[in-house]
């Protein structure tokens, strides 16, 4: 990253200079990466040794040939260049899919039609007509190519208010059961089709060797035998099987496998990172699950964010090209992954011909696909990207279509299934929910044989993931972290209290929820349901795997100490340390993110069921113990991969040493960043006096942005209609009266996309009453007219002079004006500058 010099920036009414300067980011990725062509060469020479040569299934129909050809033939080159660019619909319009010929569109995970994350089922089937129509509207003499809308429908139909949700992988993964898999496939295919959408992007295929992996809940387990044995029944629930009459038609839609390759396996478990390792140990471990999935028919593959061994997999024509497609003689596509091929070297989000020369197919280019079309019709047209390589993409594109009949099914309001509303969340696709998270739970400790429960107990449910749909469903659930639901946004679903209160009341016994755990009368036993906030992604990586939660951990201990028998029910997107959590429980189960059935669990819970859920990953038993995984030289987790108790074992367990081997320390001077806040922060918004996560837009709105990666930063918009603030604030004060004394300065860094139509203030809170700070608005103008990436930087010594009690600070940052303003904010820090830091005076 280069930082010019740029002028300094004087706040005279505070008689303050600060910081402020644009940021010039480089066209490549951060750290130099190997040359991709060498590395390409070098393994070439390997390939036939390395990676076995695979005979195709699928043969190819010559009459779909025959038609691919015509097309190919009839088609301009603008026409061409758009059949290979995706876009996302919070960016594309239908008339935007008429004018550049648009192949396909999806829906991140945090785009929705209307730009509402619940919108109803019916506004979806209606976008999805309108983006066919449009693409089948009349075009001079060109031929007419329908569209295809993919999405992460990753735990069932999971975008969509309503639809059944699933566990997440890393609980099918424990229920090693491939029949149940296979129907889980086509109930999602059938309520996906209800909303007119064609493509998902599942199954994830991850072998996940770093349970710090923020994606780790997305993956089937760390050996790859469990995702080796679900790829071809899972893709065919969802495709349908080859050589059927309903082969990606009518029930069924197109699947993808991904991330291609080794998205599990990056150094330090970090998302998007570099997976570093021999080639032969990259096929081994991470290529298995792939080969079963291709035998059964997948038509589109994904490309990894990640790299090997230094080369963004975006780029890397040696698996892409030589083994993907020419070894293992894949004829569907490959997708990228969200401006993956922004990350190669040399390349930008808008300009990349070195991807696709690499072998991707389509570039899933959300909101740089304008301009990536334009850059990319040069290259066409001048060479860079040679016509036999773009035809070659565009005919994978067309035999897709082609075999899924989408040339000749219609608008899809008018297909088998769509408009079917009453298909989602059925009470057919909620059994089988129900029943995939009775056989996805592991139990770990069973002292005592405390369960099965009797229902006719008097039964305290507590914890603060009791009652909470939100929690229980995690990431990718409406929005892409899974986060800012409510319990309206679920109306086929049952929260794990509402499953046991359920299971009570019919067998005559009591269940009182109280999320603190408080009760009047002592109750026969206690159910704590806590465990993970929802993620996604890189948001979710973590330094270490202990589990922090000191009011949980309060509460079992307050009830052992009162004599009371503790269920601990633990939601979790991984396994985790959690010694001191069991050593407070009579019984303890793994239950990861279960989705929409809160009542298996109560099945569970009650005997209606026994256990049979095995560990997909080695539990750890210390909180550093963060890749151990079966087979690993000197393997010694806690519980082994595969454990699980019956009711029938023996369920004791010999207390467990409760010292950290690791203490995970977010960095303190971490106000935002990543897109979220910093560990013990929150961003709160709203009129002065009543801020909240999420107030309404009347005064003020806050919504994801992207600068770098997909939602690394917050777009924070004023609306002028009257005084409002944006703030971080701090779960408890902190004592910044040290920091204050060094050369320590509050930075942001942020871009404004309106300046502001009135004053602006930059205050530092310190309780009721007690506030300092100055006026931003000419440096937010300033900065305005540059159009760039801007870090201001305010040394702390300053806002101690302005009046804050720098030893109780609990806002460390706030923003607020009457007036419009538009800000895009990608980080926020208490820092030592990345420039010498001006006096205040």
């Amino acid at each position: 990253m280069i930082v010019p010099h740029g002028a300094v920036l004087a706040l005279r009414n505070a008689s303050l200079m600060a910081l402020a300067w644009p940021l010039a980011l480089g066209a490549g990725p951060l750290c130099a990466a190997a040359d991709a062509s060498s590395a390409a060469a070098a393994s070439a020479q390997a390939h036939a040794e390395l990676w076995p040569q695979r005979e195709s299934k699928l043969a190819l129909d010559p009459e779909v040939e025959r038609k691919i050809d015509d097309l190919i033939a009839a088609m301009s080159v603008e026409q061409k260049v758009g059949q290979i660019i995706q876009a996302d619909i919070a960016s594309v319009t239908p008339d935007d899919v008429y004018r550049y010929h648009l192949g396909s569109v999806l829906n991140g995970g945090n785009s929705a039609p209307g730009n509402r994350y619940n919108a109803p089922a019916r506004d979806w089937l209606a976008a999805a007509d309108a983006f066919y129509s449009a693409s089948m509207k009349p075009n001079a003499k060109l031929p007419r190519i329908p569209v295809i809308w993919g999405s992460d429908a990753v735990h069932g139909h999971n975008n969509i208010v309503g639809a059944t949700l699933f566990p997440h992988n890393i609980g099918l993964g424990a229920a090693r059961n491939p029949d149940l898999v296979r129907r889980i496939g086509e109930a999602t295919a059938i309520e996906m089709r209800v909303t007119g959408l064609d493509w998902t992007f599942a199954p994830t295929l991850a072998v996940v060797r770093d349970d710090r992996w923020g994606r780790t809940y997305e993956g089937f387990g760390e050996s790859p035998e469990i995702a080796a044995s679900y790829a071809a029944p899972l893709i065919e629930g969802l495709q349908g099987k080859v050589g059927d009459k309903d082969w990606l038609r009518g029930p069924h839609i197109i699947a993808t496998a991904k991330h291609f390759l080794g998205d599990g396996g990056t150094y330090g478990g970090k998302d998007q990172g570099d997976a570093q390792m021999p080639e032969a140990t990259l096929r081994d471990l991470f290529s298995p699950p792939y080969l079963p999935a291709l035998d059964a028919g997948v038509q589109s593959v994904m490309v990894s964010f990640s790299s090997w061994n230094g080369v963004k997999m975006h780029g890397n024509r040696s698996l892409l090209t030589d083994v993907v497609k020419d070894r293992w003689n894949f004829d569907g596509f490959l997708v990228g992954d969200w401006n993956g091929h922004g990350q190669v070297a040399g390349c930008t989000t808008t300009d990349c011909p070195a991807s696709a020369v690499a072998g991707l197919d389509i570039y899933m280019a959300p909101d740089s696909w304008k301009d990536l079309y334009r850059t990319t019709l040069a290259h066409a047209k001048q060479g860079a990207l040679p016509m036999a390589r773009l035809d070659d993409a565009v005919r994978r594109i067309l035999r897709v279509k082609l075999r899924a009949g989408v040339f000749e099914a219609g608008k899809p309001s008018q297909r088998p299934y769509g408009g079917r509303f009453e298909l989602l969340g059925s009470a057919e696709h909620r059994a089988l929910a129900r029943e995939a998270v009775r056989e996805s739970l592991v139990l770990l400790k069973n002292a005592g044989s405390l369960l099965p429960l009797n229902p006719g107990a008097n039964i305290l449910v507590a914890g603060d993931g009791a009652d909470n749909l939100t929690k229980q469903t995690g990431g990718w659930t409406l929005s892409w972290q899974g986060t800012g639901t409510k319990r309206s946004d679920f109306p086929n679903a049952q929260s794990i209290w509402e499953g046991i209160a359920a299971e009570v009341k019919a067998a005559g016994g009591m269940a009182t929820l109280s999320a603190e755990g408080k009760f009047t009368t002592k109750p026969d036993v206690a159910i704590v349901v806590f465990g993970e906030d929802p993620y996604a992604e890189f948001q979710g990586d973590r330094p270490d795997i202990g589990y922090d939660d000191a009011r949980s951990l309060e509460l079992l201990r307050k009830l052992k100490a009162a004599g009371i028998p503790t269920v601990s029910v633990f939601l979790s997107g991984r396994a985790m340390w959690v010694n001191p959590f069991l050593n407070a429980s009579d019984a303890f189960v793994a239950t990861w993110l279960p989705g929409s059935e809160g009542g298996g669990v109560s099945d569970m819970l009650f005997g209606k069921a026994d256990f049979r859920g095995k560990l997909p990953y080695s539990w750890p038993k210390a909180s550093d113990q963060t890749a151990v995984n079966i087979g690993d030289p000197g393997y010694d987790p806690l519980f082994p991969y595969g454990f699980g108790l019956t009711l029938a074992d023996e369920g004791e367990l010999a207390p467990l040493p409760e010292a950290r081997a690791s203490v995970a320390v977010a960095d303190p001077g971490v106000l935002f960043a990543a897109g979220k806040p910093g560990a013990g922060h929150r961003l709160l918004i709203g009129p002065p006096g009543s801020l909240s996560t999420n107030p309404g837009p009347d005064l003020i709105e806050a919504r994801a942005a992207d600068r770098i990666a997909q939602e690394d930063s917050v777009r924070l918009r004023w609306t002028g209609a009257g005084q409002a603030v944006a703030a971080i604030v701090r779960e408890a004060p902190e004592d910044l009266s040290r920091q204050s004394n060094g050369e320590l300065a509050l930075e942001i860094e942020l871009k404004v996309d309106t300046p502001p139509t009135a004053g602006v203030s930059l205050l530092m809170g310190c309780g009721a009453q007690c506030a300092g700070g100055f006026p931003l608005g000419p440096m937010l103008t300033a900065a305005a007219k540059t159009g760039q990436w801007t870090r201001i930087a305010v040394p702390l010594s300053c806002f101690a002079e302005a009046g804050v009690d720098m030893t109780r600070v609990d806002t460390p940052l706030s923003l607020a004006t009457a007036g419009r303003l538009e800000i895009v904010m990608s980080s926020a820090r208490i820092v030592s500058p990345s420039r010498p830091v001006v006096q205040c005076k």
